[in-house]
């Protein structure tokens, strides 16, 4: 884990010379942008919309290059490269952030938010705003704007009847690795199974696990429709995802950058949730005509039960004191 003087001393490094970006007078800024997102999701035909009209307000200033499905960096070391300097941008992740900030851990809670429009006004609002600060201030990274990466359910192989987290008892899901993961998974009553995304597909078909839980447009790129016979609609972590900037680059430009950098990364985030909310609606229909069933379990049981796991694993004790009352209470 990169520790927090290793992680300044190599923003001030960087600050100083910073390989592959250049400002040298006359010659654009090179900025890359490295995501795990597929070329068609939302997210990186949002990030190519960004590209587009910041070169457009910014001729010859700066020239950005778009990086999808973790073709530049592997999902997981795009944080780390920011931080040395290899970097210059990513969408990164609340779990990413929490590795080094806990007591914001928060934001990747089940259940945290209670839905889209909640996520964006606690996002956009003052919460937010402290949130970007002390990643601003302690991991060296500028965030500009907050991008919806959509809401994750359970997906199973054969049909299953789902109300409480107790239905779901003896079920390997697959989930990504780390604590976090592990609680929410055991909080909805599954056993986690970390696995790569590429390894899904082939896993469901064999009966290697029995299911796996993302945003449905992720399932719908992955063709898991073919190898599932349900979606139990648990909604159980409404996800935000950053466009994250390294510190040291995002201090070169001037103000009249930075606020097209701002205003574009606004226009591309608004693109993204349109959407991608327009596609959670068409989707479900989707895999019910693809032959699917797609339920609704008890929320309730399965926020209580999350909530406990976190409570169990310690979790919720590193978070900021009275952090979670402040997002409840966000209307």
């Amino acid at each position: 884990m990169i520790t927090r003087r290793t992680m300044m001393a190599a923003a001030a490094a960087f600050a100083l010379s910073a390989p592959g970006v250049a400002f040298a007078q006359g010659q654009p800024i090179q900025f890359r942008i490295s995501t795990a997102g597929a070329e068609q999701d939302w997210l990186a035909r949002s990030l190519y919309q960004f590209k587009e009209n910041v070169e457009k307000d910014l001729p010859g200033q700066i020239a950005i290059s778009v990086h999808p499905n973790s073709s530049l960096f592997r999902q997981g070391t795009e944080l780390p490269a920011i931080q040395r300097g290899n970097l210059e941008m990513s969408t990164m992740t609340t779990f990413e952030i929490e590795q080094q900030l806990p007591e914001y851990g928060i934001f990747s809670g089940g259940y945290v938010f209670r839905d889209y429009d909640h996520m964006r006004k606690v996002m956009d609002g003052p919460i937010g705003k402290e949130y970007i600060a002390a990643v601003a201030s302690k991991m060296g990274i500028q965030i500009i704007d907050f991008i919806y990466l959509g809401t994750r359910q359970v997906n199973l192989r054969q049909l299953r009847e789902v109300k409480t987290p107790a239905d779901l008892a003896g079920v390997k899901l697959r989930m990504p690795p780390g604590a976090g993961w592990t609680a929410l998974g055991r909080g909805l009553g599954v056993t986690p199974t970390p696995m790569a995304m590429p390894e899904v597909y082939l896993a469901m078909k064999s009966g290697a696990i029995d299911g796996q839980e993302n945003p449905l447009a992720l399932a719908r790129y992955n063709n898991l429709q073919e190898v599932s016979q349900q979606f139990v609609l648990t909604s159980h972590l409404v996800q935000p995802v950053a466009f994250a900037i390294a510190k040291p680059v995002w201090d070169k430009f001037t103000p009249a950058q930075q606020e097209v950098l701002r205003k574009h990364a606004r226009s591309a985030a608004e693109f993204n949730d349109k959407g991608r909310l327009t596609d959670e609606k068409e989707l479900v229909e989707f895999f019910k005509k693809a032959g699917l069933k797609v339920t609704e379990p008890d929320l309730a049981a399965f926020k209580a039960s999350v909530d406990k796991q976190y409570a169990e694993a310690g979790i919720s004790q590193k978070w900021r004191a009275g952090l979670a009352q402040r997002i409840a209470d966000t209307k």
